[in-house]
């Protein structure tokens, strides 16, 4: 085994990136841009046995915080969003004072609603632009909804533009939900050379997916969307990549739909070194599931759950038929009731945990390892027991050097590390 210095893998996807594949699937290649700040780990030769880890808080006295990430422009700040719809910054050991954004008076805040991700457009040292997601509904004080009471919002904000940063939204979608739950909401940008915004979708909510969303091609919901923030289409503000899924031959498809059958899509992730798109999917009362998102994949719900038919919805099915998950935990209230998707650890502190998938669950606080190879799970470990350290995780994220941040629900940012840092 060797861990390859970032800065040879640097050059060789520098000259690896634009290139495609020939196999129909999707092309996932960095720009110069993102590049250049892209030194992370990479392992030649066997991989590793996975290590333990150990977890050092290093922010308390947050408010319901569900997802961190890092603006990719050498600034070295987190930023944490808070469900009640705020976001604020971590640096340099602390969290800062001022909000970077506050828009809880358009934020449907409750159970799984709120303020639920943001990302920050590839060119934002340049550009000042990011996008968040969140859920909206006609009784908050400023509500986004135009078609319906209750809705899905990705909107862009521009720092510099107006007065006040709010003022600058700028609403790119809009999706109806039928129901307070399964919002799904993460959104991240992919590496393609003009990266695409990769959005989540939830199946709308209910129990087993009675709106029957999950495989409906027809509605953006419980699926992963993909679409272009950077031009737009005749009555949109985003285009719809041409390489997209056609969906040909179903009548009134949604060609922003890059797959489907997802129940609940709580976070995912690129891998960057190869571009695998891992998706915690959370599921019913059977099984947790982590997916490999592919173009044109359908991921089974609700006719599959994990890797059996669903119980009590269609019995028998026909598990062949839909995309298998490369992980099905079967639901235990000692461990698996609600999984958190994960990130791959690209960094440096830890180097045997290079090219290790964390992942977690919510409920329990338990956090698994597990190497993926490009077809099969080759090696997978337990790295923090379930209910041992009291936390609801609720995002992983990395910040620029692909470290990588643990949040608790409750109000805690931590930092994964290798134990002889503790």
């Amino acid at each position: 085994m060797r861990i390859s210095s970032p800065f040879h893998l640097l050059l060789m996807l520098v000259f690896i990136a634009g290139c495609s594949s020939n196999n129909g699937e999707e092309t996932v290649s960095a720009t110069f841009e993102q590049l250049q700040g892209a030194a992370f780990c990479t392992v030649t030769g066997t991989p590793p046995p996975i290590p333990d880890i150990a977890i050092q808080s290093v922010a308390t006295g947050l408010s319901s915080p569900v997802h961190v990430t890092n603006a990719g422009d050498g600034s070295g700040r987190l930023f944490i969003v808070e469900q009640q719809g705020t976001i604020k910054v971590y640096q340099n050991g602390s969290v800062q004072t001022v909000l970077f954004l506050d828009i809880s008076d358009r934020v449907a805040f409750g159970g799984e609603q709120g303020l639920l991700s943001i990302a920050f457009h590839p060119k934002f040292a340049t550009n000042n632009k990011f996008y968040v997601n969140y859920v909206s509904e006609n009784d908050v004080a400023n509500p986004k909804c135009s078609g319906s009471n209750r809705c899905t919002i990705i909107s862009e904000f521009t720092l510099g533009t107006t007065n006040k940063l709010e003022d600058s939204e700028r609403i790119i979608l809009e999706i109806a939900q039928p129901a307070n739950n399964h919002n799904g909401g993460h959104i991240l940008f992919g590496f393609e050379p003009s990266p695409y915004l990769y959005i989540g979708m939830g199946d709308g909510g209910g129990a087993n997916d009675n709106f029957n969303n999950g495989q409906d091609l027809t509605t953006l919901l419980g699926a992963m969307l993909r679409i272009d923030i950077n031009n737009k289409d005749s009555g949109l503000e985003y285009a719809i990549p041409v390489d997209n899924p056609a969906w040909e031959g179903i009548t009134g498809a949604r060609r922003e739909i890059w797959a489907y059958g997802l129940r609940n899509p709580w976070r995912f992730t690129f891998d960057p070194a190869n571009g695998d798109l891992y998706a915690g999917d959370v599921g019913q009362n059977a099984r947790e599931e982590i997916d490999i998102v592919k173009k044109g994949g359908n991921y089974g719900w609700r006719v599959m759950e994990g890797d059996i038919c669903t119980p009590d919805v269609i019995d028998p099915c026909t598990p062949n038929d839909y995309d298998p998950p490369i992980i099905a935990h079967a639901y235990d209230s000692n461990s698996w009731k609600s999984i958190t998707g994960g990130v791959v650890y690209r960094g440096s502190s830890a180097n045997d945990l290079c090219g290790v998938y964390l992942y977690g669950d919510y409920v329990s606080g338990i956090v698994r390892g597990i190497r993926y190879d490009g077809s099969n799970v080759t090696a997978q470990k337990e790295l923090l027991s379930p209910y041992t350290a009291n936390i609801n995780i609720s995002s992983f994220g990395y910040n620029e050097n692909y470290e990588v941040y643990m949040l608790d629900y409750g109000g805690v940012l931590y930092r994964i590390i290798a134990p002889d840092n503790d």
